[in-house]
């Protein structure tokens, strides 16, 4: 994590971590590299590409933070490679705020949720919005997986720095999809005592 702890721990946050006697723990999650970029590796690529959404962040040219979210089928941010990620961004409410943030200041900042497992992944990067049809990279194109709706653009985010957080304060929540599959043999347990009750009643019927 030592390039997200460089990034992320200005003058300021460390002065508050001396102040609140967290300063020597934090100073083990700078390391020494703090030039070269933190890379994505399988275990990243992985739960990127499982996630249905994620939070955007952002800055506008006044300084102030604007955190929107995505939506999409798992898979739809596309992880290029050990450095860049790409979704295809679809017509929302058309305020475009994010993209005018991002056309007066590239950075962004991305949270991957994982709420059923309370897992999260931090991402820092500089965003950069592409046309459409120039999907980056090998092997895809970003119609193979991607939102529903009108084509705006493509978005392609440069890796900075990430960073796992620890579960804590996670509150466990499910999709739909999630609680299908957990719910499955309850469900397929609730059809055959429906089929032994309709059985039952038949047979107490042809007694009467």
């Amino acid at each position: 994590m030592s390039r997200y702890a460089h990034v992320a721990f200005t003058d300021d946050v460390r002065r508050v971590q001396e102040e609140r006697g967290s300063a020597a723990a934090m100073e083990r999650l700078l390391g020494t590299d703090a030039g070269r970029a933190d890379r994505l590796g399988p275990a990243e690529a992985g739960f990127i590409g499982a996630r249905d959404g994620f939070y955007l962040g952002t800055v506008s040219e006044t300084g102030w933070p604007y955190i929107q979210f995505r939506g999409g089928p798992p898979g739809f941010v596309h992880v290029l490679d050990e450095e860049t990620l790409a979704f295809l961004d679809v017509r929302g409410n058309r305020q475009y705020i994010t993209a005018g943030n991002i056309r007066g200041n590239d950075r962004v900042s991305l949270f991957f949720m994982d709420y059923a497992h309370r897992t999260r992944l931090k991402v820092l990067g500089r965003a950069e919005i592409r046309d459409a049809g120039e999907f980056p990279g090998t092997g895809g194109r970003p119609e193979d997986v991607r939102t529903e709706g009108h084509e705006e653009w493509l978005m392609v985010v440069r890796v900075e720095g990430l960073a796992w957080n620890c579960a804590k304060h996670i509150t466990p929540r499910f999709s739909e999809a999630e609680l299908a599959d957990a719910l499955a043999g309850v469900y397929e347990r609730i059809a055959e005592l429906e089929e032994e009750n309709k059985e039952l009643r038949s047979r107490l019927g042809a007694r009467d």
